[in-house]
């Protein structure tokens, strides 16, 4: 992981951990990395670890990871494209775009995919189940550093794999939305099963249909527990935390306070949450 922070430390921003003593945390500002979102650090580590770049990237990605994957490619001079749900935040299909990536919209996310791959002879690029993306992820754990909580926001699991990698003996703990539980849904049913129903949330970054075979076993071996919240604990969370913090953050940056205001969880004595992304559009 210490490889991966070196590989990808031209790339990407060390963003700040931000005391706010008003919500009694730390906050870990990835809202302000390259592209919006924590995932630039798993696409660039991805990348920079191929012996030579593929001709191109094939994703799929309800926004932040494709956006991340956008920019980093534009960076190393390839074409990408995006597979992404025809309902997709606004916003998030316009950073993709923004950033040079082709969008393809699709409810096959998976599948699509992997036939662009094929027809365009595109390596796929996994967003979360993907061991170069989890210790890219990792360097915000890194960069975390001493903590005695820390808590991730949970979609595949991509991020809290690779933190809890990061910082053994630190209580980590992941959030995700009752209403798109794909890792509590893995770790009751025992593999990766994709959820049963289509996940919807405000937490539209966290809507993953299903947690990966590397991150459940991350998650099992290295992660302290996994909690849910509802949308309404997400909505009464959000606006409090960027007033608090003065920044402007998703609704899935929310999940960790919203844990943390309903007592789902004990605080620490210092307390990190992840603010895994800050893109967003008034329509939320």
């Amino acid at each position: 992981m210490r490889a991966a922070a070196e590989r990808i430390a031209p790339h990407v921003r060390r963003t700040p951990l931000l005391e706010c003593a008003e919500l009694g945390v730390v906050v870990k500002a990835e809202n302000l990395q390259h592209a919006g979102s924590f995932k630039v650090r798993g696409v660039f580590n991805a990348l920079l670890s191929y012996e030579e770049l593929p001709r191109g990237i094939a994703t799929f990605s309800a926004g932040n990871h494709g956006a991340a994957v956008a920019y980093a490619t534009r960076s190393v001079g390839i074409p990408s494209v995006v597979c992404m749900p025809p309902k997709a935040v606004r916003a998030k299909v316009d950073n993709v775009r923004k950033h040079g990536g082709e969008v393809v919209f699709t409810e096959d996310l998976l599948g699509t995919c992997q036939t662009i791959a094929a027809e365009r002879g595109y390596s796929l690029l996994h967003p979360f189940d993907d061991l170069a993306v989890i210790a890219g992820q990792g360097t915000v754990g890194l960069e975390i550093g001493d903590a005695d909580l820390v808590l991730v926001p949970v979609g595949g699991g991509g991020l809290i794999s690779g933190i809890a990698a990061a910082l053994p003996g630190v209580r980590v703990v992941g959030v995700e939305p009752e209403t798109a539980n794909a890792m509590t849904h893995a770790l009751r049913v025992g593999w990766p099963e994709p959820l049963p129903e289509k996940p919807v949330s405000m937490a539209d970054g966290l809507t993953a249909p299903f947690a990966g075979e590397h991150t459940l076993a991350h998650v099992r071996a290295l992660v302290s527990e996994v909690v849910e919240v509802t949308e309404q604990h997400i909505r009464d969370a959000w606006w409090p935390l960027m007033d608090a913090t003065k920044l402007l953050v998703e609704p899935s940056a929310a999940v960790g306070l919203a844990a943390l205001r309903e007592g789902l969880v004990e605080p620490g004595e210092r307390t990190v949450l992840v603010l895994s992304g800050g893109n967003t559009a008034l329509a939320h």
